[in-house]
């Protein structure tokens, strides 16, 4: 493989690990050449909070102007306050399910828009960039990489399905269909002035938060295609990665450890609905998976423009 692949990934023993499942990979039949990818913390940066986080609590402030009545509910309040000891004590969970309901009863159409929208004017608290710029440019190189070399690939998700469904083939170039991640459930609303049926979001998960073993059910049920490669960043993604790494011929279990805390941020990222027992960069380095160093590894973190790329 030629010195130009990767560009943003420096020489070592990551980009060597890369490089090589790459080449090994093009003996396997096209139908099995199938790449998951986490999204928070593995394409995009995730902190301070989660993207999809910040969108919610931007669509709260403006029900707020319709209804302030909504400051006075616990979850909203512990957002609004800043209250770290209350959405602690509530947990990421409860309150990510009680700002679904500000979207309860529009359509998926109108969904996506407001993703849209969203992105189209957020901001990053911190890295003072827009946060469509906020993909890693590494991993966008190797999203192009996969798919020179026939891979389906497809995004197995932590966060809302739809969320991330609404920006996936700008930001990554992966269409809706291949996104899996936590289910929000619709109701189907026939009518009988002439109008047609309606299909709206209700405020109700359909199975489990896709985290832990969730990830590989999920992938199984929803995309129908075992991964030779996975890539994540905490302990949600390990059953996922555990699962690509357990598979026939080559495989490639991938770790992205977030230690540059000058060009994003230095944390060992944790599973939001379950306890680990052991610190996911701990499992990588026991089990063999090549674990990044955003630090040592990667040349450029973020687009260098400003502006974001576009696969």
């Amino acid at each position: 493989m030629t010195p130009d692949v990767l560009p943003s990934w420096r020489p070592g023993a990551s980009r060597d690990a890369v490089v090589r499942f790459l080449d090994q990979a093009r003996a396997v039949p096209v139908e099995d050449r199938v790449a998951c990818f986490d999204n928070d913390g593995t394409l995009w940066c995730e902190r301070p909070r989660y993207a999809q986080l910040d969108f919610f609590v931007d669509a709260l402030r403006t029900a707020l102007a319709r209804d302030p009545g909504l400051a006075e509910r616990a979850e909203y309040a512990a957002l609004l306050t800043g209250d770290r000891a209350a959405r602690d004590e509530m947990g990421l969970g409860r309150i990510a399910l009680a700002l679904t309901e500000l979207f309860e009863g529009i359509s998926a159409q109108e969904f996506t828009a407001r993703v849209r929208d969203f992105f189209d004017r957020a901001v990053h608290p911190t890295l003072d960039r827009p946060l469509r710029t906020l993909t890693y440019v590494p991993m966008l190189e190797l999203l192009d990489e996969l798919r020179r070399a026939d891979f389906s690939v497809l995004i197995v998700t932590g966060g809302g399905t739809e969320f991330v469904r609404a920006v996936s083939q700008q930001l990554y170039g992966v269409p809706p269909e291949a996104v899996a991640g936590s289910l929000i459930d619709y109701d189907f609303l026939p009518t009988s002035d002439g109008s047609g049926p309606r299909l709206v979001r209700a405020s109700r998960l359909v199975g489990p938060a896709n985290e832990g073993a969730a990830k590989v059910t999920h992938i199984q049920t929803q995309l129908g295609r075992r991964p030779i490669l996975a890539a994540g960043n905490s302990g949600g993604d390990r059953e996922m990665l555990e699962w690509a790494a357990a598979g026939e011929g080559p495989t490639l279990a991938l770790l992205v450890d977030h230690d540059d805390g000058d060009r994003e941020f230095a944390y060992t990222s944790t599973a939001e609905t379950f306890a680990e027992p052991e610190p996911i960069t701990q499992v990588g380095a026991r089990l063999g998976w090549t674990v990044v160093s955003m630090a040592r590894d990667w040349e450029t973190v973020f687009d260098g423009s400003g502006t974001g790329t576009t696969p």
